[in-house]
């Protein structure tokens, strides 16, 4: 015998936020929707979870189709629930975050996202429902991983120089940092190790190239 639920109940969805660095600024991924509800305002990436799928691959397969990103690191944020954050119907979302490098980030609108672009966290255009106050809690959350030099990693592409290991994370932070006491910091994290090669950029002097230790 099928059994039915006879008393209402809410939908499920995930939404994604994708934290990247570009010019020394922390930005996020966002698309601009292209249908009811909030069509034309922009919002993080995410849609309904399907009935057999877990809530991250839901998250995945979403960032995929709006924005072809595809993310191999997803923290889950929390669940939002307000009762009326959508005029559609009773709709709680899970939220999950990435860090991902520039370089990394190809992407493009699909699905039914008109467009995708990175904004500056300290200066996003109204958001639709509550998506700018969930990027808030999300912000704060990525300041407390800033103090952890494993996370900034994932900002970073495959080599890089100690100055850029720094401005990643005074990026994250939002703060500046001292030279001496973060270069100390790394090399008792044991996390990277220098390469032969040296980074040559127009007339500074070359600068060591690391990359993660996979030790």
């Amino acid at each position: 015998m099928s059994y039915t639920y006879e008393y209402p109940h809410p939908a499920v969805t995930v939404d994604v936020i994708v934290f990247t660095i570009d010019s020394g600024r922390l930005k996020v991924l966002l698309i601009r929707r292209g249908q009811y509800p909030f069509e034309g305002m922009w919002a993080m990436p995410g849609g309904f979870v399907n009935i057999a799928e877990s809530l991250k691959r839901a998250a995945w397969r979403e960032l995929r189709e709006e924005t072809g990103v595809r993310a191999g690191h997803l923290q889950q944020l929390g669940a939002f629930g307000r009762p009326d954050r959508d005029p559609r119907e009773r709709i709680i979302t899970v939220v999950y975050y990435a860090a991902m490098p520039l370089g990394k980030l190809a992407f493009r609108a699909g699905s039914d996202a008109s467009d995708a672009a990175l904004f500056d966290v300290e200066n996003l255009p109204p958001l639709a429902a509550d998506h700018n106050m969930i990027i808030g809690r999300a912000v704060a959350r990525l300041r407390e991983h800033g103090t952890d030099p494993a996370f900034v990693l994932r900002f970073l592409p495959e080599t890089f120089t100690m100055a850029d290991y720094q401005a990643a994370s005074e990026s994250v932070l939002g703060q500046r940092l001292d030279k001496r006491n973060f270069r100390k910091k790394v090399r008792a994290a044991g996390l990277v190790r220098a390469t032969e090669r040296l980074s040559r950029n127009g007339a500074h002097r070359p600068a060591r190239l690391y990359e993660r230790d996979p030790a």
